[in-house]
């Protein structure tokens, strides 16, 4: 039984799941309780529709799945507030990016553990989640949880948690980081920013469909758009050339990966 789910923070990430569930009907707010002092405003929609808002201690062992969703930072703090209060038999899923599942058996007393690390795009159950767990009833009630919001990528190493979380839970701020540059590089070139704005957002998540739903390897598409010697071709040779989108983005997914093992330390 997964639910009553008893959601340790509900800011950006958090937020997004329940509104992903809600999108998709696969968690009402009744089925929610959640422990934020600082509640974002999916939050406080779901407790305005039946989810409990910051329940006592004493209502926590009702919990069946507590999701873990608070800043890496403050995890060790979540959990030793709400460990004494939990049923013996509920199973841990966290999102804490970094921390590893062998720590949070410890903080949460030997109970059941699961790391998924998700992207915020589960707000509209477009999501991709990684998962990893040793044990069998934590992975089973975390692919009931991410299952509804999009794709899920089993991992068979949690030490690939660190580079999933680079190529994945980060990856969506490099788009949108792209995006922005885009936008900026077609006004330099005379575009208003509304024109700049319109081109750049609709040619990129039109092409981001494209390779979702061809199922095409991007190189494919990456040459079915560019002519030898014609406009692309030229822009390409800059963007893949040295120094170009190949090592930063090497270095960008490197940088990521030490960074969430640093967290989990």
């Amino acid at each position: 039984m997964t639910t009553p789910i008893l959601m340790l923070g509900a800011g950006r990430l958090g937020g997004a799941l329940i509104e992903g569930w809600r999108r998709r009907g696969a968690y009402s707010p009744s089925d929610l309780m959640i422990r934020d002092p600082q509640p974002g405003p999916a939050a406080e929609a779901a407790a305005r529709d039946g989810a409990r808002l910051n329940p006592p201690d004493g209502e926590l062992a009702r919990a069946r799945t507590v999701l873990l969703a608070v800043k890496p930072q403050i995890w060790r703090e979540a959990a030793v507030e709400v460990t004494p209060w939990l049923a013996s038999g509920a199973v841990i899923v966290s999102v804490a990016a970094g921390v590893a599942t062998a720590d949070l058996a410890v903080e949460f007393g030997k109970r059941p553990v699961a790391r998924v690390m998700p992207t915020t795009a589960a707000a509209i159950a477009r999501c991709t989640a990684s998962i990893f767990s040793s044990d069998p009833e934590a992975f089973a009630r975390a692919h009931a949880l991410f299952e509804p919001l999009g794709t899920v990528v089993d991992l068979a190493d949690e030490r690939l948690m660190h580079a999933a979380t680079a190529v994945s839970g980060s990856s969506p701020a490099y788009l949108y980081a792209f995006v922005e540059a885009l936008e900026a590089a077609g006004e330099a070139v005379g575009l208003g920013p509304d024109e700049a704005r319109k081109l750049a957002r609709a040619t990129l998540t039109g092409a981001a469909a494209l390779l979702a739903e061809t199922g095409a390897d991007p190189a494919e598409l990456r040459k079915q758009v560019t002519s030898p010697g014609g406009t692309t071709a030229a822009a390409l040779e800059v963007l893949t050339g040295e120094g170009g989108l190949g090592p930063l983005l090497r270095d960008a997914v490197a940088a990521a990966t030490r960074r969430s093992k640093e967290l989990g330390a």
